[in-house]
């Protein structure tokens, strides 16, 4: 089996001992993205807009690292923190996702860290 991972440095993959995504054949799954920085601090700081931004970020990194791109994307799943900052993960959603449209979960859910408002996974198909 032909397997390619990527970390993108943060203390969270080496402690748990993930990867932040994993290629296997021609899919690409990337784990639950926080807004960590490398430096481990949380960027966008109570800020559901700005962490959505950076996760979305994180992510296309990661698909380009492994060939990919965020047009590759067929599922995304959205883990808020406080249900009512699901609009505003959702509006960048739409925003980077507007033409690519893959299909998408959201869903209120207990985040490792207070400062984590949102978490996001995606499942892109090459």
């Amino acid at each position: 089996m032909d397997r390619q991972t990527v970390s993108s440095g943060t203390v969270w993959e080496e402690l748990a001992g993930f990867s932040r995504a994993v290629k296997v054949g021609n899919h690409i799954f990337v784990s639950g993205t926080t807004a960590t920085g490398t430096d481990g601090n949380v960027v966008g700081d109570g800020d559901p807009a700005a962490q959505t931004r950076f996760i979305i970020d994180k992510i296309e990194t990661s698909l380009q690292q492994l060939g990919g791109s965020l047009e590759n994307i067929v599922r995304t799943r959205i883990y808020v923190r406080n249900i009512n900052d699901w609009e505003a993960a959702a509006r960048v959603h739409g925003e980077r996702f507007a033409t690519i449209r893959p299909a998408n979960t959201l869903v209120k859910a207990e985040l490792v860290g207070e400062e984590y408002l949102v978490e996001m996974e995606a499942e892109a198909i090459l």
